[in-house]
């Protein structure tokens, strides 16, 4: 899909330089987030991060302003959207971690839902000025940019989960257990067999600590990716035809990014849930054990 969208993205680029050598300006959305002033270290996307974080809050208030036994439609909706996205990771990652790490989850599935849908409105990135720079080129700042289309954003949960992710899998396996988890052969072997597995999965867990530390990074990507290629598609397909119908090529990519918006969110969650339950394994069935004991 992510390749998709760029190749149309590009392609849709090179129709509309056309349009622009004809005397139509077209302003491509550039790869990296703008200062809305020099003077000031605030972005474009900054600003659709704090917009993306108002919703959400101004959103559980008035779910939850007037809790009771029979729901209101909003409250109702909010407990069956925290609901099924707690019951669908408690399927994947089990009760324990589940019910530990669900505030990150969860806070970090609605905030790039919600960011990527505010990206979709209308007048995101193509709403701005154009001021002189110092080169006396016209550069153009859109007063608005989907937050994950600025890879800063997406590259700082990737990292916050990547720190996340140690914590949680040293707490629950132990440092030699985390250890144990990544080097250690797996399954039973003795003697000379036991001699021979040694150097192949201490080899294996060198390239799995390769494959750990790459993950965020993939993760920024991927993400940032998306939703980029998306934004640019839209931006570049509506400046193929005059503004009154700009809208028309656009359209069904338009309902297509809809559904992107919300694969994205949740390929990012899932992904993140299925790298810690891998390492906290062991742990989580020791807690669930544990759990049934008690019971």
């Amino acid at each position: 899909m992510r390749y998709l969208l760029t190749t149309l993205a590009l392609s849709s680029l090179t129709l509309t330089s056309a349009f622009a050598a004809g005397g139509e300006e077209h302003h491509a959305l550039p790869l990296y987030a703008q200062k809305l002033h020099e003077s000031l270290p605030i972005s474009n996307s900054m600003v659709m991060v704090w917009i993306a974080a108002l919703v959400i809050v101004v959103f559980c208030r008035m779910a939850t302003g007037k809790m009771s036994l029979i729901p209101s439609g909003l409250q109702n909706f909010a407990e069956w959207a925290f609901e099924s996205l707690y019951n669908f990771l408690e399927s994947l990652m089990g009760k324990h971690l589940t019910h530990r790490t669900f505030w990150f989850f969860g806070s970090i599935f609605f905030f790039i839902l919600v960011s990527n849908y505010l990206g979709l409105i209308p007048g995101v990135g193509t709403v701005g000025w154009t001021a002189l720079d110092s080169h006396g080129h016209a550069s153009f700042t859109p007063l608005l940019r989907g937050a994950n289309a600025d890879i800063n954003m997406t590259a700082a949960m990737s990292f916050s989960f990547a720190l996340l992710w140690f914590y949680w899998a040293l707490t629950e396996n132990s440092v030699s257990g985390f250890f144990a988890h990544i080097f250690a052969p797996k399954g039973s072997f003795s003697g000379i067999m036991l001699l021979m597995m040694v150097p192949i999965f201490l080899f294996v867990g060198v390239l799995e600590m390769v494959s750990i530390a790459i993950r965020p990074v993939a993760l920024s990507f991927r993400l940032f990716g998306n939703i980029y290629g998306g934004e640019q598609t839209l931006e570049s397909l509506m400046n193929l035809v005059p503004k009154s119908i700009a809208f028309l090529p656009a359209l069904p990519f338009y309902f297509m990014e809809l559904l992107v918006g919300f694969v994205q969110a949740l390929v990012f969650t899932l992904l993140c849930a299925i790298f810690l339950k891998l390492i906290c394994d062991h742990g989580d069935e020791h807690h669930e054990a544990g759990d049934h004991g008690h019971h």
